[in-house]
């Protein structure tokens, strides 16, 4: 059975498509859309909030849940940008580069592909989420949030994101390499 936080974690799942539908769909003349979109991911980072608070408070941690919440975080960040480079039908300085996804993108498959090569290799895995990491989910929300609310800040906060995303990636790097090593020994 299904615990509170995993049910969150499916649920901000099934809020993707939704998203997806909005700004897909979304145009200057349909700006209604832009706004329902924002909510949908306010939503979204509410839930993701909300199961992590349950599940440190409630004792609800779960094998399952360690592995949903953060494929829930990564489908929905990665299908988001995604999206939004892919519209252009907003404001030009609030169109996101090929570039800035590509980045995201790439840390999460290195990423994804590293934990799957330490668990091949080991038989095991060791993951914990580092402030960095969080630091990164953060900023790249908040990146979404600001395209979407069309904040002057917006390029800022880009800019800081795609820092930390860099930052990240390679310190998730160096700590896999250090857990694949120690097992080697």
């Amino acid at each position: 059975m299904l615990n509170l936080a995993n049910k969150l974690s499916i649920f901000r799942i099934l809020l993707i498509p939704l998203f997806v539908a909005t700004i897909m769909y979304y145009t200057p003349e349909k700006d209604y859309l832009r706004l329902v979109a924002i909510g949908i991911f306010m939503l979204a980072i509410f839930s993701d909030a909300l199961d992590g608070y349950i599940a440190r408070v409630k004792g609800e941690r779960t094998k399952l849940g360690t592995f949903l919440d953060p494929l829930a975080d990564k489908l929905l960040l990665i299908t988001v940008y995604i999206c939004l480079s892919l519209v252009k039908t907003f404001p030009v300085q609030f169109e996101l580069a090929p570039w800035v996804v590509i980045i995201v993108i790439s840390r999460d498959a290195i990423i994804v592909l590293g934990l799957v090569s330490i668990f091949l290799a080991c038989g095991k895995l060791n993951v914990s989420p580092t402030i960095l990491g969080k630091s990164t989910t953060f900023l790249q929300m908040m990146t979404v949030l600001a395209l979407l609310l069309q904040l002057r800040a917006f390029l800022f906060i880009m800019y800081a994101m795609v820092f930390f995303t860099v930052i990240s990636g390679i310190d998730y790097i160096r700590i896999g390499s250090r857990q694949f090593n120690e097992t080697e020994a």
